[in-house]
Parts: C-alpha cells; sequence; structure tokens
C-alpha cells in the first residue's frame, strides 16, 4: 500500500440541483474547515434557480462545473471525474460539516 503525504490533497464533491442557499452553506462550511489542504468540486446537475451565481460569489477553491439534469448520480460520478485528490469526501448539497470534519477524517486514514 501506498502511504498517504503528510498532507494530502482531498477532493470535495458536492452534487447539487436547484439547492442555490442550501449549497451555498454547504460550501461554506468546506471553507470553515481547519483542515486547508483541499479542493472543493461542485457538479450542478441543471439548476436553474441562480445557483452558478450563487457560488461564483464565493472565494476559496472551488471548482465549478456544469451538466444537463441526469440526476444524482451523473452529477456525482462528473465531479468524482473532475476531481484531483487522491482522497474524496462527498457531502450533499443540503448538508453541512463542522469545522474539524476533514482533520478528523484525514488524521483517521493516515
Amino acid at each position: 500500500r501506498d502511504k498517504l503525504p503528510a498532507e494530502p490533497l482531498v477532493s470535495v464533491i458536492i452534487p447539487t440541483f436547484n439547492r442555490r442557499e442550501l449549497v451555498v452553506r454547504a460550501i461554506e462550511s468546506v471553507l470553515a474547515q481547519t483542515y486547508r489542504h483541499y479542493e472543493i468540486v461542485v457538479m450542478d446537475d441543471g439548476s436553474t434557480d441562480g445557483t452558478a451565481e450563487a457560488i461564483a460569489r464565493l472565494a476559496g477553491p472551488i471548482r465549478y462545473f456544469q451538466q444537463p439534469n441526469r440526476g444524482l448520480a451523473a452529477a456525482r460520478n462528473g465531479a468524482i471525474r473532475r476531481s484531483q485528490g487522491p482522497l474524496l469526501a462527498l457531502l450533499d448539497s443540503d448538508d453541512a460539516w463542522t469545522n474539524d470534519k476533514l482533520a478528523r477524517c484525514v488524521a483517521y486514514l493516515q
């Protein structure tokens, strides 16, 4: 087995569809993490509620992609295909994390 680097990049995968306010809250919970070596990969599954504009106002390592509406699994898989880290963390767009979530997960995996 390969050993993880001291600070592996964690790709936070967030699929979303028409949850403008909720996905912003989810992203903000990632931006507040104590573990800082992450990227946020958002796959918008055809939202029509201004999700793109709301996410564009956020600052941070956010990679935003859009696709025609094909469902949750297709959105999640599309985001995973675009991820760059050796570790994946899945976050639903209607959820939020405590600020130590990634630190605890990475420590456990190491």
